[in-house]
């Protein structure tokens, strides 16, 4: 009788109601089923502590305690942070914090002399305040995660006039991008006509295509130092590798990472004949920062960060690692992506042509006079396309995965298996990765193979 009731009180709601309750519930239903993966890995981390017998060559027990400290550290936090995330989402669509953000910015646009037909103009003015917003809830949170959490465990490099002149410094950068960027898109969506979904997934694709050019020449150098790798061993070894598989390689650059994180990472950018190689310093065991002593004169703050574990890879282990990164480029996985986030970005604008005329849309956020298209974007894109946006994620994270062992693979192919095994293994260890994990969790959200997975195929290709 209840179900019954239920689907009669449902279908009596007004077509904005069950838009509303629908997004609404949605959003609960994704956060519960995270939620549920996210306590069945915890449950993983507080129960394995001891190095299972498959590891016990490859890990130390006081390396595998601190990983497993360090994960369930982030798990826990990373449950508080869901937990205010979704609270705070749900009151904003309760209270209607949307149309009324919407209302103060015409009302700021009203003071700088702009009528309320400036619509590009107080859309501006609402994104200005919303990632203005965003950034001021968001941190605290990334306050405890850096100076608490990652202090802990020994992988912030950070001082507070770092981080904060850091986070100005990456809000003002936003928002000389993002402002510019959408009142254009916003321009060409007004006169575009009946076919503007085809101009703005075409900006779109412009946009994307000059930020990723200019990214790593532009703009990350804003934030962190960029040097060209050194005349060495090195350099001569990946500038052999890239060669002996037609790889364009112009430049090599060395990011001082290590006084932000002691996180590694590695990876090439730029398009036909103009690519680059970036390593952070913390990957390379000559260069890291963290494996040399500091010179007399060096200021207190940066001598209280020095750590002095020996930590990066071998030049043998730096060059596997990038065999699997020019191997991404090779198997065609780079074009891959970007084909597949094209055609998705063409389909979601052409559904956002279809449904923009729908002002039941507008109508169940709060929105009943008016129907601004950066509100319409807001509403299809983050609302409407929620469910596809699940299970395209999960579709894409399968891929990933398929693609990570189709790039060993090819390291392998190159003669990189034995120094990639080493590599792998030491790069869990520096950044602390727990190797066990759930099944279900690790299926729904690794874009990587579990360690052991990766190991299992190199060991097998070592020994044929």
């Amino acid at each position: 009788m209840a179900l019954p009731l239920l689907g009669d009180l449902w279908a009596e709601l007004p077509v904005e109601k069950r838009i509303f309750c629908s997004v609404l519930l949605f959003s609960w239903a994704v956060y519960l089923w995270e939620a549920f993966l996210a306590r069945r890995q915890r449950k993983v981390y507080r129960t394995t502590t001891h190095v299972p017998w498959e590891l016990g060559q490859i890990m130390d027990s006081e390396t595998f305690e601190k990983s497993r400290l360090y994960q369930l550290d982030k798990s826990t936090f990373s449950f508080w942070s869901g937990l205010y995330s979704e609270l705070e989402g749900t009151l904003i669509l309760l209270c209607g914090g949307i149309p009324f953000l919407w209302n103060v910015s015409g009302q700021i646009s009203g003071y700088a002399g702009f009528e309320p037909e400036y619509e590009i103009t107080q859309s501006l003015v609402f994104l200005l305040l919303a990632t203005l917003f965003s950034a001021v809830t968001g941190l605290p949170w990334s306050l405890y995660n850096t100076f608490v959490i990652e202090e802990k465990h020994g992988f912030n490099q950070q001082t507070l006039g770092f981080f904060f002149k850091d986070a100005i410094k990456k809000f003002i950068v936003t928002q000389c991008i993002l402002l510019p960027v959408t009142s254009l898109l916003l321009y060409i969506i007004k006169i575009g006509g009946d076919y503007f979904f085809i101009y703005a997934w075409l900006f779109t694709l412009v946009v994307s295509l000059v930020l990723v050019t200019i990214y790593a020449d532009y703009i990350a150098p804003l934030f962190d130092k960029f040097i060209p790798l050194p005349e060495g061993e090195l350099k001569q070894a990946i500038e052999m590798m890239a060669k002996s598989i037609d790889f364009p390689l112009t430049k090599i650059y060395v990011v001082e990472g290590s006084k932000r994180s002691s996180h590694s990472n590695a990876y090439f950018y730029g398009f036909f004949k103009n690519k680059r190689i970036v390593l952070f310093d913390t990957l390379l065991e000559d260069y890291s920062a963290l494996n040399k002593d500091y010179p007399e004169g060096e200021d207190d703050d940066t001598k209280s960060k020095v750590k002095s574990k020996k930590q990066g890879c071998k030049n043998e282990e730096v060059l596997a690692v990038l065999g699997h990164e020019l191997g991404h480029w090779k198997l065609g996985h780079t074009i891959k992506n970007i084909v597949i986030s094209q055609m998705n970005s063409f389909l979601c604008f052409f559904l956002f042509a279809v449904l923009i005329g729908q002002k039941e849309l507008f109508a169940a956020f709060g929105f009943y006079e008016t129907q601004p298209t950066l509100i319409g974007l807001m509403i299809i894109f983050q609302f409407i396309f929620s469910p596809y946006n699940e299970v395209l994620s999960f579709c894409l994270t399968v891929l990933s995965r398929r693609f990570e062992f189709q790039a060993d693979a090819f390291a392998k192919e190159l003669g990189k298996a034995k120094d990639l095994y080493s590599a792998l293994i030491k790069l869990n260890k520096d950044n602390l990765g727990f190797p066990v994990s759930d099944w279900i969790f690790s299926m729904w959200h690794y874009s990587h193979p579990p360690l052991l997975e990766r190991l299992q195929a190199l060991k097998d290709a070592k020994q044929d």
